[in-house]
């Protein structure tokens, strides 16, 4: 008799005590059609998971999701459950867990990523366990042209702003991730930037001086004379908003972070190949291509463009270049002064005034 209760005294003392609120972890042996878990947890007694304790999902099916042998945590919520066994939680187990870590990831400023699980007209919540993270609209990174229903049961990375539990508030943003990835991005791209390099990019405004060009993290200007070497061509008839062209950096302001611009289809400059083929006194039939109140621009060639002075147009005294000339005409004129190294000509239509040159097209 009293080897039998030294048998049992051993087998008593086998048993590891549990206390409650205790997190034990156990073998499941059994996932019963109540969907219950039974839980071998080395106590004299087996532990049990009733399935409104199993998870805060309440369409979570622990028949489908765990198996026999497979290992669980819990936490001892009952040490009897009015038929001898440990009334244990896994929810609860998990909520513990889910806020030590929404604590370490916000004390560590780190990034999560989980689903969205609910929309409103304010923004995202996404449910973590028992807890729900709320991320507002304007730290979601909507766009204006992005539905906020397509976010439903969306993987969103994102970081906590505010974490307090009493009282409870856990707000997020995914705003400040992709603020600092666009960050890093940013300085990445001014670290290798460079004159000469070339970049693909897409027109997203162009003005009467040039067009700003998107390369991806920055925008670049694109001046009108760095589009077209025919000055008085406007960018909108070269260029159309949302068009991708090929461009080279031409000057790289890393200090203030601006980059000025080539258009690749600019093509080759038409100036070098003007010495030696126009000269002082040689006469030209040109192009009116711009009047303007000191004189008229004209077009030798495409590219190739020069002044007429206002004083200069005619022997007779005008107001305006209006008066005697009208965009799109052709008239001869002298060339009387070239400058190729600033890319100026300068001619004359008056010292031919007497040869009766003008003829329309």
């Amino acid at each position: 008799m009293a080897e039998q209760l030294n048998f049992e005294q051993m087998i008593e003392e086998s048993m590891k005590n549990i206390n409650i609120k205790e997190t034990i972890e156990g073998t499941i042996i059994n996932i019963n059609k109540k969907g219950e878990i039974i839980i071998d947890i080395g106590y004299k007694a087996d532990g049990i998971i009733p399935k409104d304790e199993y998870s805060y999902n309440e369409f979570a099916d622990p028949s489908k999701e765990l198996k026999i042998g497979d290992k669980i945590k819990a936490e001892v919520i009952k040490m009897n459950d009015g038929e001898g066994n440990v009334l244990l939680s896994t929810k609860r187990y998990k909520m513990k867990e889910a806020q030590k870590e929404l604590e370490e990831k916000f004390k560590n400023n780190e990034i999560l990523e989980e689903k969205i699980t609910g929309i409103t007209d304010k923004g995202f919540i996404i449910a973590k366990e028992g807890y729900n993270i709320f991320i507002p609209i304007s730290l979601s990174g909507l766009t204006r042209n992005e539905n906020i229903k397509d976010y439903k049961d969306r993987i969103v990375k994102f970081k906590l702003i505010e974490c307090t539990f009493r009282p409870r508030r856990i707000i997020g943003s995914i705003k400040a991730v992709s603020d600092e990835q666009k960050n890093k991005m940013v300085d990445e791209f001014w670290k290798e930037a460079e004159v000469g390099k070339k970049y693909k990019g897409k027109v997203t405004s162009i003005s009467t001086y040039g067009a700003f060009v998107d390369l991806g993290v920055v925008q670049g200007l694109l001046h009108i004379s760095e589009i077209t070497w025919n000055r008085n061509t406007p960018p909108n008839e070269i260029l159309k908003i949302g068009q991708e062209i090929e461009v080279i950096a031409i000057d790289v302001d890393k200090e203030n972070r601006r980059i000025k611009l080539s258009y690749a289809g600019k093509g080759p400059d038409p100036w070098k190949s003007v010495e030696g083929k126009y000269n002082i006194n040689d006469i030209v039939t040109v192009k009116v291509v711009k009047l303007m109140p000191f004189g008229a621009f004209v077009e030798l060639e495409p590219g190739i463009e020069g002044l007429v002075h206002l004083s200069q147009i005619c022997e007779r005294k005008i107001a305006k270049p209006e008066d005697e000339l009208r965009i799109g005409q052709k008239v001869n004129a002298k060339v009387i002064d070239l400058d190729l190294e600033n890319k100026k000509i300068e001619l004359s239509i008056r010292e031919l005034e007497n040869t009766s040159n003008e003829y329309k097209e």
